[in-house]
């Protein structure tokens, strides 16, 4: 039998290969309270925007972050979180946010985003964040392991 077939029969390996390969694009329209005086977005709602990404990303995955915080528990803090800034986004245009996992483990997860205006493609911004698992008490944990896979561990 050939090797990606045994794989593809394995889900908990399907799972992580699926995530370290998978990227989600989510959409954000540039409202008019995100700019600045300069008629541009200020400069920290790309934070927010990768927020937003990341909770897609994540129900693109199988699951609902909102889901794993209330039936386990489990946040993810950020502890690193680090912009840069290309070109500037302006009011009403369309933003696609593209989400990529980075590295993982049952303790730590890292996120890389890339914003581009829809219309034309022109790279916005670049981004990253790094998160922790913790409880309610902000206390690091381990990943359960229902959510492994999904986050490329095995």
């Amino acid at each position: 039998m050939p090797v990606y077939q045994t794989v593809l029969k394995r889900p908990a390996l399907r799972m992580f290969i699926i995530a370290r390969m998978h990227s989600h694009r989510t959409h954000v329209r540039v409202r008019y309270a995100e700019t600045d005086q300069m008629g541009v977005v200020y400069y920290a709602n790309y934070f927010v925007w990768m927020e937003v990404a990341r909770v897609e990303f994540c129900k693109a995955l199988g699951f609902r972050y909102r889901d794993m915080e209330l039936d386990d528990g489990v946040l993810l803090a950020v502890v690193d979180a680090q912009c840069r800034y290309l070109y500037p986004a302006r009011f009403d245009e369309d933003v696609i946010v593209e989400t990529r996992l980075g590295d993982a483990n049952p303790r730590i997860v890292s996120f890389a985003y890339e914003m581009r205006l829809a219309e034309g493609d022109r790279k916005l911004a670049t981004g990253s964040t790094r998160h922790i698992f913790c409880n309610q008490e902000m206390k690091p944990v381990k990943l359960p392991a229902r959510y492994r896979a999904a986050f490329g561990i095995e």
